[in-house]
């Protein structure tokens, strides 16, 4: 018989010392850490960032989206300070403004602003991209 491949699954786990995304609330577009599991829908979170601090407050899961950021040796109910040393040694603010899920935010909160005009000449620019795609697509398919 061939060989089982098995692989962990790539799901973002609710653990300590997951970096969290307010997503509504009075918090939202802002980071925070998950210092405790109150129970299956609430966290205890903690946000020592400088530019928008989240204060130590439960939190439902519902009104946060996990990032793929985690910090390291972070106990269970840990106080403020430890959180903060930890945040700025993994530069949690840095990373996450360099990864592909806030490069996307970034992109969608640029969109939004647009007004009719520049909506349409997004279109035709993305028009004119895939027209030179498929032209070239055409070129490499002929010759096979």
């Amino acid at each position: 018989m061939g060989d089982a491949d098995i692989t962990t699954s790539q799901w973002r786990l609710v653990e300590v010392g997951r970096v969290v995304l307010f997503s509504t609330g009075p918090f939202a577009g802002r980071l925070a850490t998950v210092v405790e599991i109150i129970d299956h829908k609430r966290v205890l979170v903690d946000g020592p960032s400088e530019k928008a601090p989240v204060p130590r407050h439960a939190a439902a899961l519902s009104h946060l989206s996990l990032t793929p950021i985690v910090l390291s040796k972070v106990p269970r109910a840990t106080g403020r300070g430890v959180v903060k040393k930890r945040w700025e040694e993994e530069k949690v603010d840095e990373k996450f403004n360099s990864s592909a899920f806030a490069q996307k935010r970034a992109q969608f909160a640029k969109r939004r602003q647009l007004n009719d005009f520049e909506r349409f000449k997004v279109m035709k620019l993305r028009k004119q991209a895939r027209y030179e795609v498929r032209k070239t697509l055409a070129k490499v398919s002929a010759k096979a």
